[in-house]
C-alpha cells in the first residue's frame, strides 16, 4: 500500500515506537516526521501540511497521566480542526477510547499494533482528507485558487452558485488578490467553458484604442487599418469577455460600453452594419463599490448592467491560515521549477510571513517566495531568507494598538524574530525566564 502524497506526523515519547513507525512509513508516504516532545506539535504543524497526526496518549510527567493525549488532541484540533488525529496507547481502555473520539479523535489504536492494520487505518484517513472540501478550487491543470479560510470558502460557495448561470459578474478586490483567476474560474465552471475566454485590460486603453480593441474595425477605417479586424466582443462570441480594471475607464468609454451591452451588438469602426454578439460579461476592479457609486466617476446605469452579482476577494492579510497554505504551494512549485530539493519553513520564517502586511497580496507573497527559493542556501527556510523589495515595502495603515495582550504578543514575536528563534536570548532580552517565555508562547499559541 503506497500513499505517495501523504504527510504524516508521529508524536510518541518512546524512541522505539518512533523508529518502528518511521521505518514502516518512510517508503510508503511522501513525508513522515517523528518527534518525542509533544510541545513541538503546534510548531511542526505550522511548518508542514500534515494529513494525519499519530499521537501517543501518555507522556512522561506532562499534564495528567492517561489524559495527555486528549490534552494535545484538543490543542491540535483548536489549531487545525479539520486534521485527522489517530490516538495510540498501550492501554486498551475502552472508556478512554470513547472519550477521545468524543473529543475529536478520528481513530484509536492499541499498542502493540499490526503493521497492516495501522497502514490501512492511515490510508482510510488520508483518503477521507482528500474527499473533504478542497483547500483549492481547481481551474485547469496549471492553475489553482488556493484557500481554506472562511472568507475564501465563502467566495468558493458563491462561485459555485453563479458560475453555471449567464449572470454578469463584478469582481472586487485589491491588486494582487487574484481577480483574473476568479474570472477564469467562473468561465471554466460555466456552460460556456468550451467557448473563448477573452481578457482585456480596459483601464489602460485610450478612447481610440478602446473602440478599436473592443469593437474592431474595417479596412481603411483609419490610417493604419490595412485589413479588417474583429474586436474582443466578436472574438468572445459564445464565450466569456473579461474586462479588467473596469473602474478606470472614462465616462465616454462607459457610454459606448453601455450601448453595446444594452443592444447586444457592436459596430466596428468604419462599418455601418451592427454585428450581434453573445457574450457572458465579467468585470473586475480594485475600486471600491462605494467609489463606483459616485456618478461623477462612474455611470450608475452601467453599474447595474455589469453587476448582477458581485464577488469580493478578501486581501491576503484577512485570510488567516491561507498565508502558510499558499506558502507551502509556492515553495513546492518554485523548488520544482528551479530543480531544487523540497524545502521546509522554520517557525521564524512563518512568523515573519504572518507579520507582514502584504499590501501586494498573493502576488507579493508569490514573488517573495520565488526570491527565497532562488537565494536559499539550506533546505529549511529561515527568516533572513525572506526579503521584500523596496517596491513592495509600502507603509501599511497602522492603527494604534492599545490592547495589552496584543502588545505583549507582538513584542515577543519581534524579539524572537530578531534573535532568529533563540529562546534563551529572547527571554534574556525580554527580562523574563525561559519558562516564563514558554508560558507566554503557549498562552498566545505561538
Amino acid at each position: 500500500m503506497l500513499l505517495p502524497n501523504a504527510n504524516i506526523l508521529v508524536i510518541d515519547d518512546d524512541e522505539d515506537v518512533l523508529i518502528a513507525l518511521r521505518l514502516l512509513l518512510k517508503s510508503k508516504v511522501k513525508t513522515v516526521v517523528t518527534n518525542k516532545n509533544p510541545n513541538t506539535i503546534l510548531s511542526l504543524m505550522q511548518e508542514h501540511a500534515f494529513d494525519v497526526v499519530i499521537l501517543d496518549m501518555n507522556f512522561n510527567g506532562l499534564v495528567n497521566t492517561g489524559n495527555e493525549g486528549i490534552f494535545w488532541l484538543n490543542k491540535i484540533k483548536k489549531q487545525k480542526p479539520e486534521i485527522d488525529v489517530i490516538l495510540i496507547t498501550a492501554y486498551g481502555d475502552i472508556d478512554l477510547a470513547i472519550r477521545s473520539l468524543k473529543e475529536g479523535a478520528s481513530d484509536f489504536l492499541v499498542k502493540p499494533w499490526q503493521n497492516e492494520k495501522i497502514l490501512e487505518t492511515i490510508r482510510e484517513h488520508v483518503e477521507k482528507q482528500k474527499k473533504k472540501q478542497p483547500k483549492h478550487l481547481n481551474l485547469d491543470t496549471d492553475t489553482k485558487i488556493i484557500g481554506e479560510s472562511d472568507p475564501m470558502q465563502d467566495v468558493f460557495v458563491k462561485l459555485k452558485k453563479v458560475a453555471p448561470t449567464d449572470a454578469n459578474i463584478l469582481i472586487l478586490g485589491e491588486n494582487g488578490t487574484g481577480k483574473d483567476l476568479i474570472a477564469k474560474a467562473i468561465h471554466d465552471n460555466s456552460l460556456r467553458k468550451n467557448k473563448p475566454f477573452v481578457k482585456v485590460d480596459v483601464g489602460s486603453l485610450t478612447d481610440t484604442l478602446f473602440e478599436s480593441e473592443l469593437f474592431g474595425y474595417k479596412k481603411g477605417a483609419f490610417t493604419d487599418a490595412r485589413e479588417d479586424r474583429k474586436g474582443r466582443f466578436e472574438a468572445a462570441h459564445g464565450g466569456t469577455l473579461f474586462l479588467d480594471e473596469i473602474g478606470n475607464i472614462t465616462l465616454r468609454q462607459q457610454a459606448r460600453l453601455l450601448t453595446v451591452l444594452q443592444n447586444r451588438q457592436v459596430t466596428p469602426l468604419g462599418a455601418n452594419q451592427p454585428i450581434p454578439v453573445d457574450i457572458r460579461l465579467i468585470c473586475a476592479t480594485n475600486v471600491s463599490i462605494s467609489d463606483l457609486a459616485d456618478e461623477d466617476r462612474f455611470r450608475k446605469d452601467l453599474i447595474y448592467r455589469i453587476n448582477t452579482v458581485d464577488v469580493l476577494i478578501p486581501p491576503l492579510r484577512e485570510r488567516g491560515t491561507d498565508i502558510t497554505l499558499l506558502a507551502h504551494y509556492f515553495i513546492d512549485y518554485y523548488a520544482e521549477k528551479y530543480g531544487k530539493s523540497a524545502f521546509n519553513m522554520s517557525s521564524c520564517f512563518i512568523q515573519k510571513l504572518k507579520k507582514h502586511h502584504f499590501s501586494g497580496n498573493v502576488r507579493e507573497l508569490q514573488y517573495a517566495l520565488e526570491r527565497a527559493i532562488i537565494m536559499a542556501e539550506h533546505q529549511t527556510l529561515e527568516a533572513e531568507d525572506l526579503t521584500f523589495s523596496a517596491i513592495e515595502q509600502q507603509v501599511s495603515i497602522n492603527h494604534s494598538e492599545t490592547n495589552l495582550d496584543t502588545l505583549e504578543k507582538n513584542t515577543i514575536l519581534s524579539v524572537i524574530e530578531k534573535n532568529n528563534g533563540n529562546i534563551s536570548k529572547s527571554a534574556k532580552e525580554l527580562g523574563i525566564t525561559r519558562a516564563a517565555l514558554y508560558r507566554r508562547l503557549h498562552k498566545y499559541e505561538l
